[in-house]
């Protein structure tokens, strides 16, 4: 068993060009021993911003603070604490802070080995 507050967890830069002011901790993963799902948890600063992108696997998120929006392929849907998202395989997707504190939220993603 693992217990550990999300915070002891070194948050990471999503170093890509198409993302902006992102941050991740990998609170759960396959490291741990997790054998299906891993759980990410993201802070987007205002005026941030996740690629736009698809992959294979589907998403589980929840919103835990801040208000922005989810792209999809020409869609906008706000997004504030409290709402739940499921992104599809194959969906393209984009979390947009439009707020002024961080857009922050648990994403759960299968193993993709």
């Amino acid at each position: 068993m693992k217990v550990t507050h999300y915070t002891d967890i070194p948050a990471e830069d999503v170093d890509r060009e198409d993302a902006q002011g992102v941050r991740m901790r990998w609170v759960i993963s396959d490291k741990d021993g997790a054998p299906t799902f891993a759980m990410r948890i993201f802070e987007v600063q205002p005026g941030g911003y996740t690629p736009l992108h698809a992959h294979p696997w589907e998403h589980e998120v929840f919103v835990l603070g801040g208000c922005g929006l989810v792209v999809d392929e020409g869609d906008e849907t706000p997004v504030s604490a409290g709402d739940t998202v499921f992104v599809a395989p194959n969906e393209k997707h984009q979390f947009r802070n439009t707020g002024d504190e961080p857009l922050e939220f648990i994403c759960l993603i299968p193993h993709t080995t």
